[in-house]
């Protein structure tokens, strides 16, 4: 069964624009466990404009389902999530300005570094996951690293489908058959919504998780957070 992980990010950015602790971040995360959510995703950023590390050490004290922890491996992250030890922390290769993840690591350039990486977090126990394009040799170079899962990152999907969602989910297909071969488990993230879910989970049905927060957290505001968690759950089931 493919998991649910719902990122809390947006929330602690609503909580941040006003000051205080509404809504409260990890009042949010235990909702979302109770609702149905497989996991809770958060991204610290060196800015903490939305997830503080103050929040990552918190949801860590009572989270009962999968912690996965997303961000570019900083000394300071490094040290944040080797304190923590989360289920997963998922390696991204964002500058510390950047808007949001929009593009996958180059795992042939950067082998070593993530190599050296990865095996810190796999002997604290901890598993692994990069964040990459569908590009099959970065694929390829991501099994070298001894990673354990690659996450897909997914924007590409998402604004081609609407067009040709055939032709959308083709690559993405390619890549998790490529990954499948080499032994990794396959995660999928970033702009996956109700509108494309389920026909990107129909075509590669053996994916472990999707991470899914900004479309998730808007349609809570039309549908409430408990029925938008049975909706995205259903696409992964049916």
């Amino acid at each position: 069964m493919t998991k649910l992980s719902v990122n809390i990010n947006k929330v602690a950015t609503l909580r941040n624009a006003r000051g205080g602790n509404v809504p409260d971040v990890v009042k949010v995360a235990l909702d979302c466990e109770r609702f149905g959510a497989d996991g809770i995703t958060v991204h610290p950023r060196p800015d903490e404009r939305h997830i503080r590390k103050s929040d990552v050490f918190n949801l860590k004290a009572v989270l009962r389902t999968e912690f996965n922890i997303e961000g570019y491996p900083s000394v300071d992250f490094i040290d944040l999530v080797l304190k923590v030890k989360p289920q997963q922390v998922t390696l991204v290769p964002d500058s510390p300005d950047q808007i949001t993840s929009n593009s996958g690591w180059d795992t042939k350039k950067n082998l070593e570094f993530l190599s050296e990486i990865i095996n810190q977090f796999n002997e604290a126990g901890i598993r692994t996951s990069i964040f990459i394009s569908t590009d099959l040799e970065m694929i390829e170079f991501a099994a070298k690293t001894g990673t354990d899962r690659i996450e897909l990152y997914t924007e590409p999907y998402a604004t081609n489908y609407p067009k040709n969602k055939e032709e959308a989910v083709k690559p993405f297909v390619e890549a998790a058959q490529t990954a499948r071969r080499l032994g990794l488990g396959i995660n999928a993230g970033h702009d996956l919504s109700l509108d494309n879910l389920n026909f990107f989970y129909k075509n590669i049905p053996w994916l472990d998780e999707v991470s899914i927060g900004h479309a998730l957290i808007s349609d809570a505001l039309y549908l409430g957070l408990e029925q938008t968690i049975k909706e995205y759950k259903k696409c992964l089931n049916e």
